[in-house]
């Protein structure tokens, strides 16, 4: 993958997150993009979703799905400490 495509999925993933973002807020969390690698994106829940029972829930029906539907390349995303 080009440095260009990188930096344009890079954002794509930003752009999306900033969609779902509210949601988070709303419940007393954010997320946080630490990076992309090999279509991997990886995430760190922060706030109330850092410890919520149900973040790996929100992680991977939430967040992962709308960024493998909207962002090409992308094929998981998982959770960082």
């Amino acid at each position: 993958m080009t440095e260009q495509t990188q930096s344009t999925q890079y954002d794509q993933v930003l752009e999306v997150l900033d969609k779902l973002r509210p949601f988070l807020q709303r419940d007393g969390g954010d997320v946080e993009l630490v990076g992309i690698e090999d279509g991997i994106v990886q995430l760190r829940l922060q706030g109330a979703c850092g410890s919520c029972p149900s973040s790996t829930i929100t992680l991977k029906a939430g967040i992962e799905r709308a960024l493998v539907e909207e962002v090409e390349g992308i094929i998981e995303v998982v959770q960082v400490f």
